[in-house]
């Protein structure tokens, strides 16, 4: 008797843990937006969340903003940029961060509005340097292809892959357009398309990722925060007349759908460069989700949409509160480490110009001393 006494101790101080780790929720063992796998080791669903994003023509860079709760954000860095461009003709728009297996940290971004038709990509370990900024042809397959708008990247830990997806326009391809808008001459029509690659040098041909049958761009996706809940891909209807221009959800099986249940819209119109957040109870709001995004026009702020499910959806803009001027990006959760260092991140004083050197007097004034 007592040496079966003595191995059920030791079995349930082996199966213990293990049956603890498999109640937490989903949500405890995966970051926001991807895969558990690339979750930091101290993330957690309390753990704090930095944003990315831009300001203005994003020419000056990428803007941190950093939140202990995902409702009350302040700006990094005094408010200055923290990731600048690298190159003279570089848009950072739209920038999209997430964490890599190996703890560090991988960004894309829109580069430009047309031509090239690339996508930004840079790597980080510490998210203060990153390296040189690259241009990624992710749609090389599609040569007549417009652009290559507001990149998404996600880590499919089975396949150890990076999926990419983005918006593009493929004149022709889709009846429809987006009933006003136009690259030159060509209406654009725009739908989400996506490739993947392992290394970020070569790429799976691109292919359509996700029509709803009309123009959609911004799309990014919510992995699910429970066990047997679905993906959920929240996107933009970016058809004009009559007016849409607000955001939508849909569900799939897996991070790459196939995607059904399209919702009714859950924004005001002229919204866009929507992602979803898991937050926390507070002593006004159940536990529950927050849909964050760009009002874009007719006073540009960021705005958010808050559900207890995923499917019911109400006005939020009164609990948050988010730096004027943001404009679209992104969310990753990070470490009380990481925000910290963050939090006393301070600009780096401006280059102090060289002297010039002090020119002899002329002779004659010489002569006069």
């Amino acid at each position: 008797m007592q040496t079966f006494q003595l191995f059920r101790r030791v079995a349930l101080a082996l199966l213990l843990p293990l049956t603890v780790l498999s109640l937490q929720p989903v949500a405890a063992q995966s970051q926001a937006g991807k895969p558990a796998a690339t979750q930091a080791k101290d993330a957690a669903p309390s753990s704090p969340w930095l944003f990315v994003g831009f300001k203005k023509d994003s020419k000056d860079g990428i803007y941190y903003a950093i939140s202990l709760d995902g409702y009350h954000w302040k700006l990094a860095n005094g408010g200055k940029p923290v990731v600048p461009p690298t190159d003279p003709k570089e848009l950072m728009r739209d920038p999209f961060i997430q964490r890599a297996p190996d703890g560090g940290f991988r960004m894309v971004w829109t580069w430009s509005w047309y031509k090239p038709m690339v996508i930004g990509y840079s790597e980080s370990k510490d998210l203060l340097t990153w390296t040189p900024h690259r241009q990624l042809d992710v749609f090389a397959n599609e040569p007549t292809a417009v652009n290559v708008w507001a990149p998404a990247l996600y880590y499919e830990t089975a396949q150890k892959r990076w999926l990419i997806f983005w918006s593009s326009t493929v004149p022709g391809r889709f009846s429809g357009d987006d009933s006003g808008d136009k690259a030159g001459n060509s209406p654009l029509n725009h739908r989400i398309f996506s490739t993947t690659t392992t290394d970020f040098k070569s790429f799976t041909p691109a292919k359509l990722f996700f029509d709803p049958g009309y123009s959609v761009i911004d799309a990014t996706i919510l992995p699910p925060t429970k066990p047997h809940d679905s993906f959920v891909l929240i996107y933009k209807d970016e058809r004009k007349t009559p007016l849409q221009k607000h955001l939508l959800t849909a569900t799939g099986p897996s991070i790459e759908g196939p995607w059904s249940n399209l919702s009714q819209p859950i924004s005001e119109t002229w919204s866009e460069g929507a992602a979803i957040i898991p937050v926390r109870a507070t002593a006004d709001s159940p536990a529950g989700y927050l849909a964050y995004y760009d009002h874009y026009s007719q006073g540009q702020h960021y705005g958010a949409v808050f559900s207890p499910d995923l499917t019911h959806w109400s006005d939020a803009l009164n609990k948050i509160s988010f730096p004027a001027g943001m404009r679209h990006g992104s969310f990753v959760q990070i470490t009380q480490a990481e925000y910290d260092r963050l939090n006393a991140l301070v600009p780096a004083p401006p280059a102090t110009p060289a002297a010039a050197p002090v020119a002899a007097a002329p002779a004659a004034v010489q002569e006069a001393k």
